[in-house]
């Protein structure tokens, strides 16, 4: 009997799928808010680690306090003058003073100093991580029982966040005392009139945007810090590779969440009258 002739098979070999765009960066962001969670929770549990937290307060304000006032005074100048500026041409040069104010205090402040942490703090912090990852230290604290996130990562982001917040403050002060001395001195204000439009547009909810901002900001510095430091791939030239991605994401990050906490602002807080 004469056997069947063998048919070829004509089948393709099974091809590589390629991973969908965008996907891999879906997937980062789910490990940063996965982390961010994990922070939040860890916040509470003790031992909490007072030691770091109080070397890495005083280190992020030692170097972010004296480049947050330069930075300021220049930017407050600017603000006050343009602001005085197009006010003047609508007669109405008597408002300067709250109008740049109530910029410097909601918006200029919080981005200066969150920049200014994310830029000098947050690149340290995830150059920090990143290297004890290379160097295996954070396995080594797995292997002994201990948290890296809760020994190294929660004190980091909570002084990046106090740090933040009392800058704020100094800041809008700075800012606040530049504009004044430009609009008085140089384009000729009042001082009564400068203090008296600045009463009269500002409220406390003001002030507490701007804190509020301060703080979402510090905390998504470090976190994003914090998230790229323990993730270095190739070696040492990873740490800087995930340093320069620390900072620009954090910049992305931080304007699209500030423009989202400015509209809720604006929607939820009605604007004082004259």
């Amino acid at each position: 009997m004469i056997p069947p002739p063998a048919v070829e098979d004509s089948a393709q070999p099974d091809l590589p799928r390629r991973p969908l765009p965008g996907l891999g960066a879906l997937r980062e962001t789910g490990r940063m808010f996965a982390l961010g969670l994990t922070v939040l929770r860890l916040i509470f549990k003790r031992p909490f680690q007072w030691r770091e937290f109080v070397e890495q307060f005083w280190f992020i304000a030692s170097v972010t306090i004296l480049p947050a006032m330069l930075v300021t005074i220049p930017f407050g100048a600017v603000i006050a003058l343009q602001v005085g500026s197009l006010i003047e041409q609508f007669g109405a040069q008597s408002l300067t003073g709250g109008a740049s104010v109530l910029v410097i205090i909601q918006q200029a402040s919080p981005l200066i100093v969150s920049l200014l942490i994310s830029g000098v703090a947050g690149s340290a912090i995830c150059a920090d991580l990143a290297s004890r990852t290379t160097r295996e230290e954070l396995d080594a604290m797995k292997v002994m029982g201990v948290s890296p996130i809760q020994r190294l990562v929660v004190p980091r982001v909570l002084a990046v966040m106090l740090v933040g917040l009392l800058l704020n403050g100094l800041v809008s002060v700075v800012g606040t005392l530049g504009g004044y001395f430009f609009n008085v001195v140089m384009q000729n204000g009042t001082p009564g009139a400068y203090v008296a439009s600045f009463s009269a547009l500002a409220q406390l909810p003001d002030l507490y945007i701007g804190e509020l901002k301060a703080l979402v900001f510090g905390f998504i510095a470090g976190l994003v810090a914090a998230h790229r430091g323990l993730n270095p791939k190739g070696g040492p030239k990873g740490v800087g590779d995930v340093v320069n991605q620390s900072v620009v994401f954090t910049f992305l990050i931080l304007f699209f969440v500030n423009m989202v906490l400015t509209g809720i602002h604006l929607q939820l807080v009605p604007s004082k009258g004259l």
